[in-house]
């Protein structure tokens, strides 16, 4: 036995072998197929798992999962094409900590911002349009209450336009409403002679003391009412060419409407005077009524506004009157305590008057009758 040389050791011939060193291929013999799969590869060829980012988590396990052994290789049967097995789904990664908070938040914001798209429109197709007024406000989210409210005040402000508008009617019409006169006066009220325009104007206090007939139960006498034969006012002068005295007021005046308001007024006394202008251009008749008090005297006067076209005051002389039916010719009515008078006056010719004409003077002349009423509010209250 050959003693080895010192300081060297013998090498071990084991199983164990070397890094990098691989066992010899063993090969089947030519012409016959390997009884089974072939075997795994060595760990070293195994290809490297892809590297995942910090915070994602790993896959399931796969065929090239970490966790799943490497696949076996499989041979297909003869005749048949292989099978590319189907790449597993990608997963997005992240760039860097916090991105998927983020991606999460954008998704609960699309997915509220897709809600609030699929809600319906509260815009209605015209087919679903809600029937009638209710219908409209129940749509408009009211309540039964405010639905009542609101059709309540729809209707109020319906109905005073409505009777704005009457009043404004009834105003733009005025004096110049027209009433239909009663059947039985409508031959009298197209035959008698009126005026055309008409104003009134209510008593005032100097006649308070004459308010009542009480006060002063005295008959005028035709006499003194018309005791001045020529009245003048500016360049007019009147000169009086007849008086008449009627105890029933109905025979001085004509209209039923008329009448009767004179017969609620408790008249007593209808006192007429006519006259003519020196210069035979003008005509005028005053018309003195005595009444219970200052409140029918008013009530007459204004009544006449709208009524002196179906009734107003005779001619003292039927028979040669002093206006005419075609004529024009204007009134006016006074109410002095409980005595109402009546001023008549035109043109002897019945024409309009233009501008050379004062019908202002003609109307104060005639009222000079009047003074006779100022007499008596003297006589019942006398100043100290």
């Amino acid at each position: 036995m050959t003693t080895p040389a010192p300081g060297r050791k013998r090498r071990r011939t084991s199983g164990r072998r070397a890094p990098g060193e691989h066992p010899p291929a063993e090969h089947p013999p030519a012409g016959q197929r390997p009884a089974g799969p072939p075997a795994a590869p060595p760990a070293e060829r195994r290809p490297p798992a892809a590297p995942f980012p910090q915070g994602e988590r790993f896959p399931a396990a796969g065929p090239y999962s970490p966790a799943a052994p490497y696949p076996a290789e499989q041979y297909p049967a003869a005749g048949h094409a292989p099978v590319e097995p189907a790449p597993a789904p990608a997963e997005p990664a992240s760039a860097e900590p916090g991105t998927a908070e983020r991606a999460s938040g954008r998704r609960s914001s699309a997915m509220r911002s897709a809600k609030r798209s699929a809600k319906p429109s509260p815009r209605r197709d015209s087919a679903e349009e809600p029937e009638g007024i209710l219908g409209r406000l129940e749509a408009w989210g009211l309540s039964p209450v405010q639905q009542k409210l609101v059709l309540g005040g729809a209707w109020t402000a319906a109905a005073a336009a409505v009777i704005g508008a009457l009043l404004l009617a009834i105003a733009a019409i005025g004096n110049d409403y027209v009433p239909e006169p009663p059947a039985a006066d409508t031959g009298t009220a197209a035959s008698q002679p009126r005026p055309a325009a008409y104003r009134g104007w209510p008593s005032s206090k100097v006649f308070a003391p004459i308010a009542q007939s009480k006060a002063d139960p005295l008959l005028l006498p035709l006499k003194d009412v018309f005791a001045e034969k020529t009245l003048t006012e500016g360049r007019i002068t009147l000169r009086l060419t007849g008086t008449k005295l009627d105890v029933a007021c109905a025979e001085a005046v004509w209209g039923r409407t008329l009448t009767d308001r004179l017969a609620q007024a408790g008249c007593t006394q209808a006192l007429r005077g006519t006259y003519t202008s020196a210069d035979r251009r003008y005509v005028a008749q005053y018309t003195l009524f005595k009444l219970r008090d200052a409140a029918s005297a008013d009530g007459l006067v204004s009544s006449l506004a709208t009524l002196h076209r179906g009734g107003w005051v005779r001619p003292v002389d039927p028979a040669r009157p002093l206006f005419t039916a075609d004529g024009h010719s204007e009134g006016s009515g006074h109410a002095m305590g409980h005595y109402a008078g009546l001023v008549w006056i035109g043109r002897a010719d019945g024409a309009e008057p233009d501008a050379k004409d004062d019908f202002v003077s003609l109307s104060l002349a005639v009222r000079g009758a009047e003074k006779a009423v100022f007499r008596r509010v003297v006589a019942v209250a006398p100043t100290p």
